[in-house]
């Protein structure tokens, strides 16, 4: 068992950082749209398409190395709704067209996808079918050798500014999870209309918004996969961004980790400094402890998804692992720094804020439980 990163692994996240770093900087975007400028520095280093072979523009990692420079991302970048973003795009977007997509729809989308030329935005959940995809409302009805769609997508990743929607709606009433299908659809096509952003608690550099779709007529050279394969392109998507785009949250939480050890170095009480009490440096004990724990979960769950082995039970255990180490990391450093640690000037209550929707997207931690439940042959 090798836990070493090559040298090329190693050049690539300290790369990968450096950019986060110098042309990432700053601080969180504000909710409303994604800034065109970055998102083509993003397409331009190569995060838009790391997981992406090579032969449609992409960089061409496995799953492990794809983590270890997402978590370079979330590290390097302040701004964790971008870096949601960026993922949410590839991970739920980008690697369903590489799996699913026709020669045309590959050719046509994933050079511009991974360059950062477009935008793309995951539409599933519906106000009464998030946990439960099966509940899906949304219908795509043939007409000919079209179908289409009519239904409404809330809390659209993306949705404000993307230029191609992956949406999911259910061309076989009844038939469970053989009767959705994936279709891909222009910003541009007649019958779409994106609502406003929402507002929200954290992530607020990543825009989120309603979509809807009143006879919105899309071609069958549009659709992803054959029909009724909707719901396995989904739990394949589900397992790239699972893995891969928490990496991101490990990167914040050792951001987190070196912020409160030179907050406790410095800061004086007492006559020294309050990392000297172990009331504190127990206290960022655990928080290194719950990050390394939590990264080789995730590690492991991408070495496996290399193996082309089923990961889905590891898939589970790191994302529950992660979320909810990277919300308890984000509760310690508003502890560690006190009052200066609730004013937003700080910058370290925006820490925890864009911890906390960790623990609901990509599967709840309730559900996430439940897989874990039924792997284990409860």
């Amino acid at each position: 068992m090798d836990f070493s990163w090559s040298t090329d692994q190693e050049a690539l996240y300290e790369r990968g950082l450096a950019f986060a770093r110098n042309e990432l900087g700053g601080g969180p975007g504000k909710d409303g749209g994604l800034q065109r400028a970055t998102w083509s520095k993003l397409g331009g280093f190569g995060y838009l398409g790391l997981s992406v072979p090579t032969a449609h523009g992409g960089l061409g990692l496995d799953a492990l190395t794809t983590v270890r420079m997402v978590e370079a991302l979330g590290k390097g970048c302040a701004d964790t709704g971008l870096v949601f973003s960026a993922c949410a795009h590839l991970f739920a977007c980008v690697m369903p067209i590489v799996e699913s997509g026709t020669e045309t729809q590959q050719r046509e989308l994933l050079p511009r996808l991974c360059s950062g030329e477009l935008i793309a935005a995951n539409a599933i959940s519906e106000s009464g079918a998030g946990s439960d995809v099966f509940s899906l409302k949304t219908r795509a009805s043939r007409d000919g050798r079209d179908y289409v769609l009519d239904g409404e997508k809330g809390w659209v990743t993306n949705g404000p500014t993307a230029d191609v929607y992956l949406v999911y709606a259910v061309t076989k009433p009844g038939a469970g999870f053989l009767g959705i299908s994936a279709f891909l659809v222009s910003r541009d096509t007649p019958g779409l209309t994106v609502g406003s952003p929402f507002k929200k608690m954290g992530l607020t550099g990543s825009p989120i918004s309603p979509i809807y779709l009143e006879g919105c007529r899309v071609p069958e050279s549009r659709r992803l996969g054959k029909e009724g394969q909707g719901s396995a392109v989904f739990r394949r998507s589900m397992q790239w961004e699972r893995a891969c785009l928490f990496g991101s949250y490990v990167g914040l939480m050792e951001r987190t980790l070196e912020k409160c050890i030179t907050f406790a170095s410095q800061r004086v009480q007492g006559g020294k400094p309050i990392g000297k009490y172990q009331a504190i440096s127990h206290r960022i004990a655990d928080m290194k402890q719950r990050l390394e724990a939590a990264r080789l979960l995730l590690y492991r769950a991408c070495w496996k998804l290399d193996r082309k082995e089923d990961a889905m039970l590891e898939v589970a255990l790191a994302k529950v692992a992660v979320s909810e180490a990277a919300i308890q990391s984000g509760l310690d450093a508003v502890q560690i720094h006190g009052g200066s640690g609730y004013v937003e000037e700080g910058g370290v209550e925006q820490l925890l804020r864009d911890a906390v929707p960790s623990t609901i997207f990509s599967g709840t931690s309730e559900i996430q439980r439940d897989i874990i439940a039924s792997r284990l042959g409860l």
